[in-house]
């Protein structure tokens, strides 16, 4: 499981290389956080998460204070999400969650990544059923039984951990994130967090060869660049 998430957190690395993009995909998303949820990160743990990734991934901090200063106006877009999957190159699971403020003109552009990149846009829940939404910490660290003892004392329902190079991957419930979370800070203040998400994990993998490793790099890039994708979520396994 860890090492199917890893490629995925790679393989989205090579593609997320401008700044602008990536302001711009914080920005709204800390926007429609802070409107729904309230402005305030202490009373609001989804708005909280997303400053801290923000800020690890050095988005500016006037960056994050405009768009919650935004929601807290009145009018301002009114943005909704929008979730498409579907079957990527050489077969793999795709999925797509956007913040679009017209639907019809999402759906278009993103259906054209599907249909240049020899892949097949489905209908919900074509592939959702093969992932699993998690919570997902990896940090420095190889004594995994360590790092259970300390979640289970702390009642944290984990899934799964595992420790490979050096690196120690756990997976807990979304819901269980900042239950997870502060239980290991608490247990280790030093802890520096690699990767502190909830995301999607494909609970099986993919592996792409020759010219569909190629046909798939090219399709993150299409998604990347449209400016109403958040995320993209895959089970393909890339050639190390």
């Amino acid at each position: 499981m860890g090492r199917a998430y890893q490629n995925r957190k790679e393989s989205m690395a090579k593609t997320a290389n401008a700044k602008t993009k990536v302001y711009s995909k914080y920005g709204k998303e800390i926007y429609v956080c802070a409107k729904n949820g309230g402005h305030d990160p202490d009373n609001n743990l989804n708005l909280r998460r997303l400053i801290e990734k923000a800020k690890k991934d050095q988005v500016p901090t006037h960056v994050i204070d405009r768009a919650i200063d935004k929601a807290q106006g009145a009018g301002g877009e009114d943005y909704s999400v929008a979730r498409y999957e579907g079957f990527g190159p050489g077969g793999c699971m795709v999925i797509v969650d956007c913040l679009t403020d017209n639907g019809n003109r999402t759906y278009a552009e993103v259906r054209q990544c599907f249909l240049k990149n020899d892949s097949k846009i489905g209908s919900p829940g074509a592939v959702a059923h093969m992932f699993d939404h998690f919570a997902v910490l990896v940090f420095s660290g190889d004594d995994e039984d360590a790092v259970l003892e300390t979640l289970m004392m702390a009642d944290v329902d984990v899934a799964d951990i595992e420790s490979e190079a050096g690196k120690i991957t756990v997976f807990a419930p979304a819901a269980e994130f900042y239950k997870a979370k502060t239980a290991l800070l608490e247990a280790d203040e030093s802890i520096d967090f690699d990767v502190d998400e909830i995301s999607f994990v494909p609970q099986t993998a993919t592996p792409l060869a020759g010219e569909d490793v190629e046909t798939f790099e090219k399709f993150l890039g299409m998604l990347e660049d449209c400016d109403d994708v958040q995320d993209v979520y895959h089970n393909a396994e890339l050639p190390a």
